[in-house]
């Protein structure tokens, strides 16, 4: 018999996608936030809608240079990305201190994250729901994806500390090209 569910737990059941390590840069500083609220808007150019905290520091770097890098870790980088949602980014240096290797991108003057199987490079192209709620529109201007990596073991963020692997892979058929 099913039974009511607090409202407050209704994300971790519409989870969107895999945790995305999210790098921003400001005046030459770069900063991680790990980010689950994001979700995918059109397929050509490739366009993501995702939500950061106007408390959150890569709020104000986003808002202010229109520029980022949707990193997408495996389960061998959780301890990383858990650690990187523990800290500051106007305190601590992310990078450095989790041991995660910077690369310069190649459309944006925001960093990927090398140890992630793919990288998004993204700018802001639609800001209309900024000030009622964090929601950036942003699109796809350059991919980066390692391709031994044939079935990631992404991570889905279950809320208070608990995240779900992603496991097997089914094919079924699809018009989709």
């Amino acid at each position: 018999m099913k039974e009511f569910l607090p409202l407050a737990e209704v994300y971790a059941i519409l989870e969107p996608g895999p945790v995305v390590l999210l790098s921003t840069a400001q005046a030459g500083r770069a900063n991680l936030m790990p980010m689950s609220w994001h979700c995918m808007l059109e397929f050509e150019p490739p366009q993501v809608g995702c939500v950061v905290s106007a408390a959150n520091h890569s709020f104000k770097a986003l808002e202010a240079t229109g520029e980022c890098v949707l990193n997408v870790p495996s389960a061998e980088l959780l301890d990383q990305l858990v650690a990187c949602g523990n800290s500051h980014g106007d305190q601590v240096d992310k990078f450095a201190r989790y041991g995660l290797t910077a690369l310069p991108s190649a459309q944006v003057a925001v960093p990927r994250v090398e140890e992630c199987w793919a990288n998004l490079e993204c700018r802001v192209i639609d800001r209309q729901l900024v000030g009622s709620y964090d929601f950036f529109v942003l699109e796809v201007v350059q991919a980066w994806h390692d391709p031994t990596v044939q079935a990631p073991r992404t991570l889905h963020h279950r809320g208070y500390g608990r995240f779900m692997i992603a496991g097997e892979e089914v094919q079924t058929t699809s018009k989709m090209r």
